[in-house]
């Protein structure tokens, strides 16, 4: 029988074809697909090759559990400083760096922009590009440089990222896509990931993600982290971009349905750990982006409630006698402190006190000279009866 080949895909006709003849809509289903039809026609019909199809199940069940729960990269957010006070609230949780271009890492002072704290493993480096051959070269040198995973950034509505051909826009070129993730593949060993959008402008989500799904699998995509709105590039500034657009968890559901091998993370406007949990019971894992920046209190409860292990710390006060030697450190290296407590200002979000802690910090810690006893201080302001472990 002849089989039809679609981008590292084996396709059989026979199987594909549904009652009367007709083609079946396989990539429309139902969160719920009526047992025995929809889910097992399309694993007949469409058949990922190569590693995913012949791993084991323990591999792909550790595989699938070390995507479990993830803090997002945000832009302006995510720096080095910020991952380290991330990583002491939580062991498990996979952390992601700012987007970086392929022409900053190309050509920009790479220690700078790469050097990251052993203390944040696992940490994942997110790339933003068009060019396969300049993003093979950037995966290797962050490869090279410790990181854990390489993620390509097909999802951010920036204007900066549309005017540079990447991020978001790239989903109207699919194919683009999925050459760049086999380009990264080719060139490194650690896992290569890409956070998308649902769609773009006018696309139909159930469509847009489907062909992107399965270009950037075939091409070798260890996982496919996805933001469950649409970006409109045109009409919505970033920030709208993040709100505005209605959020559809169903449609990464059914991606999920459809992809039962392949880890699935879910993205987009998830306020809590308790909602992440929520999600698990459709997805592979959930990405948690401003609630755990603005909130990081959050965070406290991520190990125990998704992995059932303790915190590393039980209150934030803790957290900070933990930050304090690497703030010394960094202090001694020449970093302002306002550069590290910036990522600060949520810590006691409803605690009596918060607001005396940030506005102590936004007075004394961006001047000049700023030591550690500016943050002590602040801290100090804080009432320490109220600050117990805190549900997320």
């Amino acid at each position: 029988m002849r089989l039809w080949s679609v981008r590292g895909f084996k396709l059989n006709p026979t199987a594909a074809m549904g009652f009367g003849g007709a083609i079946l809509p396989w990539c429309v289903m139902s969160v719920k697909p009526r047992k025995g039809f929809a889910v097992p026609l399309l694993n007949h019909v469409i058949q990922p090759l190569g590693s995913l199809a012949g791993s084991s199940h323990q591999d792909n069940h550790l595989k699938l559990r070390s995507y479990r729960f993830s803090v997002a990269p945000m832009m302006d957010w995510t720096d080095r400083h910020c991952r380290v006070f991330h990583r002491l609230m939580t062991r498990r949780a996979r952390l992601y760096t700012e987007m970086l271009t392929t022409g900053a890492i190309l050509h920009g002072d790479r220690r700078r922009l790469l050097g990251f704290d052993a203390s944040e493993h696992p940490v994942a480096l997110q790339l933003g590009g068009s060019e396969p051959s300049d993003l093979a070269t950037a995966a290797k040198i962050g490869e090279d440089f410790g990181y854990d995973e390489i993620n390509l950034n097909v999802g951010c509505p920036s204007d900066r990222v549309k005017d540079g051909r990447f991020g978001a826009c790239m989903m109207a070129e699919p194919a683009l896509v999925a050459d760049c993730v086999q380009a990264m593949k080719h060139a490194v060993r650690i896992p290569v990931t890409v956070k998308c959008r649902i769609g773009i402008d006018d696309q139909d989500p159930e469509l847009s993600l489907d062909e992107l799904a399965r270009g950037v699998i075939a091409a070798g995509a260890d996982a496919l982290i996805v933001h469950a709105r649409k970006a409109w590039l045109s009409g919505l500034s970033p920030k709208e971009n993040r709100d505005i657009p209605p959020l559809d968890y169903r449609r990464v559901y059914r991606l999920k349905a459809a992809w039962p091998q392949v880890p699935i993370i879910i993205n987009g406007g998830i306020a809590s750990v308790a909602e992440a949990k929520q999600h698990l019971g459709f997805v592979d894992g959930v990405m948690l982006g401003r609630a755990a920046y603005q909130e990081p209190w959050r965070l406290l409860s991520a190990d125990p409630e998704l992995f059932g292990e303790p915190a590393p710390h039980a209150t934030m006060r803790d957290v900070f006698e933990a930050m304090m030697p690497y703030i010394e450190s960094e202090l001694a290296r020449g970093t302002r402190l306002h550069s590290i407590t910036r990522h600060f200002v949520g810590a006691f979000h409803g605690v009596p006190g918060a607001r005396a802690f940030r506005r102590h910090l936004a007075e004394n810690a961006v001047k000049a000279g700023a030591g550690i006893n500016a943050l002590r201080e602040a801290i100090a302001l804080v009432d320490n009866s109220a600050i117990v472990p805190i549900a997320a």
